[in-house]
């Protein structure tokens, strides 16, 4: 099964279910924080309002092209009027195209099957690394200088988020938010066997322990 993961900044009318199609997942996230991401596992599609509380989806929509976990997302402008000049805008400020809100699930849906969707899920994140440690997402393996680490899956995914935001201090409760494990609810005190299970699985291959706990905050992934 691929996936497509689809970052909304609103509540979708119709329920954040995801949805299947032929052998492609998609996968719903509400993006309410925008200055942190879930974990991306797929290909990247973005639905950007027009207008937000606190910033514009011009702004945005630069941000994703500045980011170099979003720079290649699929990024769609959600108009609230249908002109000419704010068009023109969303093209400019780094949107693919753009719909007249307001969005909807079966609008959503209609747009993103619409397209290739082979072309977006070639267009997915295939590697990161840090430092000495490489995260081969494709073939869910991790490497610390060349050595595989053996990882169950939340541990593995754990990790990747990790090193896609280095020096960053997570709480339990986003750590839960960002693997998309609210549904069924997960325990946060889940979250401390994950991590004491990655520090083993690290240490086992001489990467040390880069896991720094924050005394009352969370953990943060330590660069040299």
């Amino acid at each position: 099964m691929r996936r497509i993961d689809i970052l909304l900044t609103r509540e979708l009318d119709g329920g954040m279910a995801p949805f299947r199609h032929d052998d492609f997942a998609l996968v719903l996230h509400h993006w309410a924080n925008l200055d942190e991401l879930p974990l991306i596992e797929g290909s990247l599609w973005a639905f950007v309002d027009w207008v937000l509380p606190e910033i514009s989806g011009l702004e945005v929509c630069r941000r994703l092209r500045c980011d170099p976990l979003t720079s290649q997302a699929h990024v769609t402008m959600v108009l609230e009027d249908d002109d000419q000049e704010d068009r023109k805008r969303a093209l400019r400020s780094g949107a693919d195209d753009y719909m007249l809100g307001p969005l909807t699930r079966t609008a959503l849906l209609d747009r993103v099957l619409a397209a290739n969707l082979h072309e977006h899920e070639a267009a997915a994140t295939r590697s990161v690394s840090q430092g000495e440690l490489t995260i081969d997402v494709a073939a869910f393996q991790a490497r610390w200088k060349g050595k595989p680490i053996s990882l169950m899956p939340n541990e593995f995914r754990l990790l990747r988020y990790f090193v896609e935001h280095p020096g960053r201090v997570f709480t339990r409760a986003q750590l839960i938010s960002a693997l998309g494990k609210q549904e069924p609810a997960v325990d946060e005190r889940t979250v401390d066997v994950w991590i004491g299970r990655l520090r083993r699985a690290l240490r086992a291959v001489g990467a040390g322990n880069p896991l720094r706990t924050v005394r009352s905050l969370g953990y943060v992934f330590d660069t040299v």
